[in-house]
């Protein structure tokens, strides 16, 4: 499966997919940032590179939203970008971009085949290099000239996942660090998971009663519902989860790079040096240290690490039994949902979802405030079942929603935005219609882009611009794409508005009309205000 917007700069690439076309199926997406969304859900979802193939100059700025969005979140990726033809460089041609110059911070690698006879080899070392160590993606520029040249070459075999492994020292110190400990936290994380190594490193944290939370995005990667599970670091994190990391005096953070979000601006763990002994198991060497020295670094690929981690037994008495009781405590209060008296309860909605929902349902989330409704009340208890861009860009929700039902059209998928993120990319409604992707879609429609204005009410208050928006019926305009469409303005609405969109046979928008009042999860504009205005004074 591969994802495309058709142009004329690899034309002959289409051509030849032609011949393909029972083996390879090509999803004509409406967008290219649509179509590099759903790539890279696909590499998030499968473990495998998502391919996304775009058009030159406009069509490869459109996907790179995508692009980032998968080197954030170390996520495999192949992108094939149609060029000018080469003897037309460095003459500002039309569409012209060095996409070296263009990609090079975004992508693990990036390059351009001039001759054919490259071909094998260099498609075959971008999805090497997009699996391998730390996962990410890739970009190749096809000159249009060079996808008319011939050449009789043999092709290059399939790509091999390489990733280091823990040695029997660092693994002999982290079961003695572990032993010292009285207060341990894990943290799991980043990209390059499998289902077995998720299986793994929760018998591992079973085993050893460790207290486990996930960074950004990454809940999926350890069931919410074991006793080890403590909640997610997050853009809205539980303050207990924040002072009991705080408090801890062993973190074992794997596979998580501990960006801004998970430490919450780099103020939950001091920098360069942790007050606390820190393991930091990652796939990149470049990453360890890199932020914070560990008192032990371990260069491993999760699947390789949690197989190691899962075979180990305890080195003593755990001592932090009660330590993990109270934490998994702390996270249960947090997830339910606090009174709410007006028409639309999205914390009892969410609730109601969390028990309908089967544990192998795909969630979708795109950027934005409103995300903290499903993060924090929902639960995930299968691998790859969250897809979320870690970098913050909006406009995923929906075209990952769509990849995920390509994918698993046998499961339940359900994409979650705003109204702002939401009109980015909806236009891949009529994607989902052509394929039969019958995802359900949530807008959670408060008529503005609310983290923007959330920061403008605490920083600027009084002084709100630019962040009202005026939308269309969000319902309407899903039947005008052949979709199901649902309007939900108060809270016993949503449970039979829902089982008809399940019901449906079609894709389905349910345009959540929210209280614009009700900014998060655990705050109110209301609220805000009085607080910028006590502090005036």
């Amino acid at each position: 499966m591969a994802f495309c917007v058709a142009g004329e700069s690899y034309l002959e690439l289409i051509d030849a997919l032609y011949d393909l076309r029972n083996e390879i199926q090509l999803i004509t997406c409406r967008h290219e940032a649509g179509a590099a969304h759903m790539a890279e859900a696909y590499g998030k979802l499968t473990g495998r590179p998502g391919v996304c193939l775009v058009t030159r100059g406009p069509g490869a700025c459109h996907a790179s939203i995508g692009v980032h969005t998968a080197q954030q979140a170390s996520t495999p990726m192949v992108v094939l970008v149609g060029q000018i033809d080469r003897d037309h460089a460095e003459r500002e041609a039309f569409q012209e971009i060095d996409y070296r110059r263009m990609f090079g911070p975004l992508t693990k690698w990036v390059a351009q085949i001039d001759h054919a006879e490259r071909i094998p080899e260099m498609i075959g070392r971008a999805f090497q290099i997009a699996v391998s160590g730390r996962p990410g993606p890739v970009v190749l520029a096809l000159p249009e000239d060079m996808q008319r040249d011939e050449a009789a070459v043999e092709d290059a075999g399939p790509y091999a996942v390489v990733q280091a492994s823990p040695s029997t020292a660092a693994l002999g110190e982290l079961q003695r660090l572990l032993a010292a400990a009285e207060r341990p936290v894990a943290i799991v994380g980043g990209g390059g998971w499998t289902p077995e190594a998720c299986a793994d490193i929760v018998r591992f944290a079973a085993a050893h009663d460790l207290p486990v939370c996930c960074s950004f995005r990454r809940q999926d990667l350890f069931n919410n519902d074991h006793p080890s599970y403590i909640g997610d670091l997050s853009t809205a994190t539980n303050p207990p989860l924040i002072k009991r990391v705080k408090e801890s005096d062993l973190l074992l953070v794997i596979g998580s790079r501990l960006d801004e979000i998970a430490t919450q601006r780099y103020t939950l763990i001091d920098a360069p040096t942790p007050k606390q002994r820190m393991i930091h198991v990652h796939q990149d060497s470049a990453v360890l240290g890199s932020v914070y020295r560990p008192t032990l670094a371990i260069q491993s690929g999760m699947p390789e690490f949690a197989a190691a981690a899962a075979a180990l037994k305890p080195a003593g008495a755990v001592r932090w039994a009660a330590w993990r009781a109270e934490a998994r405590k702390d996270y249960e209060a947090g997830a339910v949902p606090s009174p709410y008296k007006g028409d639309l309860d999205l914390g009892a909605c969410m609730l109601w979802l969390r028990d309908r929902l089967p544990p192998d349902s795909i969630i979708t989330l795109d950027a934005g405030n409103f995300s903290g409704w499903p993060m924090r009340f929902l639960k995930w208890r299968q691998p790859r079942t969250q897809l979320g861009p870690q970098a913050g860009a909006m406009g995923q929700g929906v075209p990952a929603a769509v990849a995920a039902k390509l994918v698993h059209p046998e499961r339940v998928v359900v994409g979650c935005a705003g109204d702002g993120g939401f009109m980015m990319n909806g236009q891949e409604l009529a994607t989902a219609v052509k394929y039969g992707a019958n995802c359900i879609l949530l807008v959670f429609n408060n008529g503005m882009f609310g983290t923007i204005r959330m920061h403008q009410e605490r920083e600027h208050p009084g002084r709100v611009h630019a962040t009202a928006l005026t939308n269309p019926d969000f319902a309407s305009l899903a039947h005008a794409y052949g979709a199901h469409g649902e309007t939900v303005s108060k809270t016993a609405e949503f449970a039979p508005a829902f089982e008809r969109s399940l019901a449906s046979g079609k894709p389905s928008v349910i345009d959540l009309r929210m209280d614009p009042d009700v900014i998060t999860t655990r705050t109110t504009l209301t609220a805000m205000r009085a607080a910028a205005a006590a502090r005036r004074s």
